[in-house]
């Protein structure tokens, strides 16, 4: 497991198994994780200061993330 925190499988810990399947058999799904996965990354390069950016940005970035995040939950919840 990765050090970046939020990443999906820790959000969703009980739903591991399904995030794997559906990465494989959902393109729009997989499509969303690789989104989610992309800019969490970023948040956390932005929150260690390995990659600086203004606090409006940041912010832009959370956002993104908990609107992908709300998404992906809607999925693994109907699934």
């Amino acid at each position: 497991m990765s050090n970046t925190p939020h990443e999906l499988a820790g959000e969703f810990p009980d739903k591991a198994a399904l995030i794997s399947r559906l990465k494989q058999s959902d393109a729009h799904f997989a499509k969303l994780a690789d989104d989610y996965h992309a800019v969490n990354r970023a948040v956390h390069r932005a929150e260690t200061n390995v990659e600086p950016v203004s606090a409006e940005v940041e912010t832009g970035m959370r956002k993104q993330r908990a609107a992908l995040k709300d998404e992906i939950w809607g999925i693994l919840s109907k699934a």
